[in-house]
Order: C-alpha cells, then structure tokens, then sequence
C-alpha cells in the first residue's frame, strides 16, 4: 500500500474544537450519512455492530437540553440557576451532537471490552469524518453520559452506555495546537 501524505498530515495536525467554538452551518443530510458511514468503519470482531449512533439537531438539541436541566435540577445536589442554564445548553451552539452507544452483544469469543473498544473507535472514526468534510468535531463526556436516567432520556436502553457525543460544526476559531506528550516516557520496547 503506498504512502498516503495527505492522510499522514491530517493526523499529525488533528485539533479537537470545543463546542462553545462550534457554529452554524452543520453537515447538510448527505454529509451527515457520509460522516455516519466512516463512522462504523472500525474493528468489530465478530461483525456484532456492538454500537449504536443517536443524532441531536434541530430543535431537538434545545428539547434535549430542556429535559437534561429537568433531570440536573433534581439530581445535581446545590445546582443554581445558572447551573441548570448551563445544562439546558449542553447541545448548543453546535449544529450537531451524535451520541455513541456501546451496545454489547453476549458473544462468548468477543469479550465486552472488545466491544466496548470497538464503540470508542466509533467516536472517534466520527471526529476524523468530520473533519476530512471540513467541519470541526470534539468528543465529550459529560455527567449525564453516566447517569442511568438522564442517558436513557439521550437514547440509551438496557445494558447500553454512552462512550461519549461528538459534537461537530463550523469552526468559529484556529485553535492552537497543545503540547504532545514525550514518546520517551511513553513508549517502552518489550525484550
């Protein structure tokens, strides 16, 4: 297989961008299936589909937002106003937030944590797609990704959890590049 260059650089520059930076416009519809499609191209021993995707747009990410502050306002010990304000934003400003769902499937030579890997690189196959169709993308989680009630209200169903939600849209700014960690005091050769 011969180098792909273009590939190499988008790699070694690939900045997550958080979603206060994230506007309007978001994937139109076949952008969006596009983006869906290299999402689920990942490792899945067993061809099991241990993963499901949950789009928010629209309206539906205030309406989301609306029931996630409901859900904070009795859950969330001495949450304030402005607390819940914050939570009944979680899906704004960005156009787009997909949730990914480890959903396993009892499989006695795939092991949970091989499904759950697999659903991890679903998300994170969904920021690369969005990027390489020009938008920008950051993987989340939140407090509500873990939280029974407010997860299944996202879209979760028994024996499901989120591994996180990628929210994605225009950038609004150039984020600076952050440092990377050593590779001398991460990478050790076995002997």
């Amino acid at each position: 297989m011969p180098a792909n260059n273009a590939v190499r650089d988008y790699l070694l520059t690939r900045r997550s961008v958080g979603s206060a930076f994230l506007k309007d416009p978001g994937p139109n519809a076949a952008e969006l299936e596009q983006m869906l499609t290299i999402a689920t191209r990942v490792p899945d021993h067993g061809k099991l589909t241990p993963w499901r995707l949950v789009v928010i747009e629209g309206d539906a990410r205030r309406q989301a937002g609306d029931k996630l502050a409901d859900i904070a306002a009795r859950k969330i010990a001495n949450i304030d106003a402005a607390g819940i304000e914050v939570e009944r934003q979680r899906f704004l400003p960005a156009p787009l937030t997909i949730g990914v769902i480890s959903s396993p499937k009892e499989n006695p030579k795939v092991p949970e944590i091989e499904q759950l890997l697999s659903a991890g690189n679903v998300a994170f196959n969904l920021v690369h797609a969005a990027h390489a169709l020009g938008f920008a993308a950051s993987w989340v989680t939140r407090w509500y990704a873990f939280d029974p009630e407010a997860a299944a209200m996202l879209g979760t169903r028994e024996g499901e959890r989120f591994v996180g939600f990628v929210q994605i849209g225009t950038p609004s700014v150039v984020i600076e590049d952050r440092d990377r960690p050593d590779l001398a005091n991460i990478v050790s050769h076995w002997a």
